[in-house]
């Protein structure tokens, strides 16, 4: 009897015990049958996400929502509007088949989709998505993903169409209130612009600029991290649907709009257990919207911050002075075609023009089309209404009839802005240019001058100082911490200091006039591809050689420490598989490199075109195979240099006119000095689907990097499939763990691209495929060296080792949406890479 009396009296602390502490439901699903009462919670299969009640900091009200491993990191919130009061709280099904939150027999929300059965159910995803399902069919009636709260998580999408449907993060009220707070974030299309937009109640608050395909362009930073992981997409509605997602190997990354306007990228802190800021919209003043009024432009890094366009004067001086800049600018002299128009005459016999702005973002209000620059420019001009007009490829044209309405200066990105203006405004401009180009030509006469008397004195050669040390003192914003305390930089840069003394007579440098000359202007029948770095073009110099210049952008990624990086490494590098550097340009804001020519631009062109892929048989992959091998292995081994490339991918694999592949880009490339085998960084830079796991998650790179990288390439020149075309397919993950699981079943010919298969070198192809596996192994130390590589290509190696598992095999969100500088393709675009982490 004793014994019967403690049992029932431990059974009885046991239920009071799971009273005191949050319980998880025993069935993963919320059902008619099976309810979650406060404080039941119900968890998604990986542990990460929680469903339950909560109460927000500084508040005694009860809410239902959904967090990632902690209450402080809430991600959705059901009843914002109507919490409650006490532990009385129940979520269940209801009669009519919706997923409902009582208090008592009170309902305070409902997924109310209309028209269902009562048979339904609701389910947890590891993605934090809240599903209601019709249980007899399996279809999916409602998701959390159509309601957003304030957290944008990767998948979800923020949608805005022609039938009015609109999805958007609206704000908390406050830190301890969910409720629906005063800001809200969507998307906003006009024709062919796209943009996102913050606003305050009904007024704009913060504009992202136009989207080019890769970036929003008005915004800053946007090159970096995972901001590079958003896509712009067309729905079944004539709208568009932007969405991002992260690599798995990431962490967790979201995006929140806090009450107070501000969109944030979050990154989970596992040390810490909280979510870490990395980056936010508003990073000045002059990212609200407007701020400067119309016709002026907000520049950070002066001040005041705000001042009129040229041609433009304040609309209120003694507002101005105040530093309230809201009623902005107006012209000071009327346009020649507004006289015209005025009084049917005019005195005046020149035309109206435009005066350029570099690296802005470009006004509000733009209006879009399909036509080419030059076309871009005769309109506006012939249009007395247009005021300004820009054109970047990646959007069309674009035009302003109205005043021009939230502009900002960037030190770098962004586009460029021709904003029309009186010619004896220009007249004006062009004096004062003459001035400042007679001062420097003065100046630099006397430059010239002490630097020749220098060199008669020394007797040394005249040299170039490059200027790589001002480049590499800039500080780059993290967006994610990696390896706290690491240098910004790996020790490769005391080499490219020394290595940026290039002497004259080992570097052709060509004349801006020279390069356009040879491409006609830059003209766009010249054009051979389009790339996050700027535009590739073909030329054609007096002597009648060939070239491909690769003109850098103002609006990417790749600074003037990409542009050094490439200039030094690989004018030091000369082998039958690396593309050979003919020479550079520098001349004011244009930098420049000049390569050999390409005829059968990048290898990518050909493998996953299936009426090109059949170009190249088993021979000539092979042949690729080992030549891009026989590259790499004088990069790491027989150079002068120890480089690690970083940025290998089938892009990056240029063709010439016999098929042969040559390495290219080596603007993220390293130099390893002395006896280091591997180094750390925590600016990330390359491309995902590329990396190795140590780099992308540790920051750490070796020549094993390029050999992950190099295995990569390897299994999708076999298979004809890119590593990234398994986005949101129902299995497999990543080209390699569709590899990994089809060679473990010994279903080797579901790995062969059909359409080179030959049964007489099956032996061959397995080999390779053998090897491919055993470059992207997991751990470093595992995979082979290039040297090895090579022997195992040429069967000096008899017995291959048996691989073990591949990183990156889980099912990714984001490989197909990163990508770095695509180089000569015309279809190629800057999906992401990522800077600082870091992007190009």
């Amino acid at each position: 009897m004793g014994f019967r009396h403690h049992g029932n009296l431990f059974f009885v602390l046991f239920i009071f015990c799971s009273y005191e502490f949050d319980i998880a439901i025993a069935a993963d699903n919320i059902t008619s049958s099976q309810s979650m009462k406060d404080p039941e919670t119900l968890s998604s299969k990986d542990g990460n996400f929680t469903l339950g009640f909560f109460t927000p900091q500084n508040s005694t009200n009860r809410y239902v929502g959904i967090w990632w491993k902690s209450e402080s990191t809430v991600i959705w919130v059901a009843n914002r509007n109507q919490s409650l009061n006490d532990s009385s709280g129940v979520v269940t099904i209801s009669e009519d088949g919706n997923l409902v939150v009582l208090n008592g027999q009170k309902q305070l929300w409902t997924t109310n989709v209309s028209n269902i059965t009562s048979n339904t159910s609701s389910q947890f995803s590891d993605s934090g998505k809240l599903v209601l399902t019709d249980s007899t069919r399996g279809t999916i009636l409602w998701d959390s993903f159509q309601q957003p709260s304030n957290t944008l998580l990767p998948g979800m999408k923020l949608l805005s169409n022609r039938t009015g449907m609109e999805l958007k993060l609206t704000s908390w009220r406050s830190p301890s209130n969910p409720s629906i707070g005063s800001f809200s974030l969507g998307i906003v299309q006009r024709k062919t612009i796209v943009e996102a937009f913050i606003w305050n109640e009904t007024r704009p608050y913060w504009r992202s600029g136009p989207w080019n395909g890769g970036v929003f362009t008005g915004t800053r930073n946007m090159a970096g991290a995972y901001l590079n992981g958003f896509q712009v997409v067309d729905d079944d509605e004539g709208g568009k649907e932007v969405y991002y997602s992260v690599p798995s190997a990431t962490g967790f990354v979201v995006y929140i709009l806090n009450s107070q306007g501000q969109f944030e990228q979050t990154w989970w802190d596992d040390e810490k257990k909280e979510m870490e800021v990395t980056w936010s919209s508003e990073q000045s003043d002059c990212d609200v919207y407007g701020i400067c009024g119309p016709n002026a432009i907000c520049n950070s890094e002066k001040s005041p911050i705000c001042s009129c366009l040229e041609g433009f004067e304040e609309r209120n001086k003694e507002e101005w002075n105040r530093q309230n800049w809201t009623s902005g600018c107006v012209r000071k002299r009327d346009l020649k075609c507004e006289r015209v128009k005025e009084q049917n005459t005019s005195t005046d016999t020149k035309e109206d023009e435009f005066l350029k702005l570099q690296m802005v973002k470009v006004p509000d209000f733009a209006q879009g089309s399909t036509v080419t620059q030059d076309i871009c420019r005769s309109q506006c001009l012939e249009n007395c209404s247009c005021m300004a007009y820009s054109h970047h490829d990646g959007i069309g044209c674009m035009s302003w009839t109205e005043d021009l309405l939230d502009m900002q200066q960037f030190s770098s990105e962004g586009l460029d802005l021709y904003f029309r203006v009186a010619h004896s405004e220009l007249d004006k401009g062009r004096k004062t240019t003459i001035i400042i180009i007679i001062t420097v030509i003065i100046g630099t006469v006397i430059l010239v001058a002490c630097a020749y008397a220098t060199w008669r004195i020394s007797n040394h050669p005249v040299k170039i100082w490059l200027p790589i040390k001002s480049a590499m003192k800039r500080s780059n914003k993290t967006s994610l911490p990696l390896n706290k305390g690491v240098p910004s930089e790996d020790p490769s840069h005391k080499v490219i200091e020394e290595l940026s003394l290039v002497k004259l007579q080992e570097m052709l440098l060509l004349d801006f006039e020279r390069l356009a000359t040879a491409t006609n202007n830059f003209h766009l029948s010249n054009k051979l591809g389009q790339g996050g770095f700027g535009p590739v073009y073909k030329g054609k110099l007096q002597d009648g050689q060939e070239i491909a210049i690769k003109r850098l952008s103002r609006a990417s990624g790749q600074g003037l420490e990409e542009f050094m990086n490439e200039v030094v490494v690989i004018s030091k590098l000369q082998h039958r598989n690396l593309v050979r550097l003919f020479g550079c340009c520098v001349e004011g804001d244009e930098k420049m490199l000049i390569y050999e020519y390409m005829p059968n631009k990048s290898l990518d062109v050909f493998i996953f075109d299936p009426s090109k892929s059949k170009l190249l048989d088993w021979r000539k992959r092979c042949s690729i195979i080992e030549g891009i091998a026989r590259g790499l292995l004088y990069l790491h081994r027989d150079s002068r240099l120890r480089i690690i490339h970083r940025d290998l991918k089938t892009s990056n694999i240029l063709l010439d006119q016999e098929l042969n592949p040559k390495i290219s880009d080596f603007g993220m490339a390293r130099i390893f000095g002395g006896n280091e085998d591997q180094a750390n960084t925590n600016r990330i830079v390359g491309t995902y689907g590329y990396m190795s796991p140590e780099y992308a998650m540790q920051g750490l790179f070796s020549e094993k990097s390029d050999v992950f990288s190099f295995g990569v390439l390897v299994l999708e020149i076999v298979s004809g499939r890119k590593n990234t075309s398994f986005y949101d397919d129902e299995h497999a993950l990543s080209l390699l763990g569709f590899v990994w699981i089809q060679w473990n079943e010994g279903n080797i010919l579901s790995l062969i691209d059909p359409g080179m298969y030959d049964p007489n070198h099956h032996k061959d192809i397995l080999r390779c495929i053998h090897i491919g596996l055993l470059c992207v192994q997991e751990h470093a130390i595992e995979r082979p060296t290039m040297s090895a590589v090579i022997s195992m290509l040429n069967s000096e190696v008899a017995f291959l080792p048996p691989p073990s598992q591949p990183a990156f095999i889980q099912r990714q969100t984001m490989l197909n949406s990163v990508s770095s500088k695509e180089r000569y393709s015309s279809s190629s675009v800057n999906s992401v890479s990522i800077t600082n982490v870091s992007g190009r």
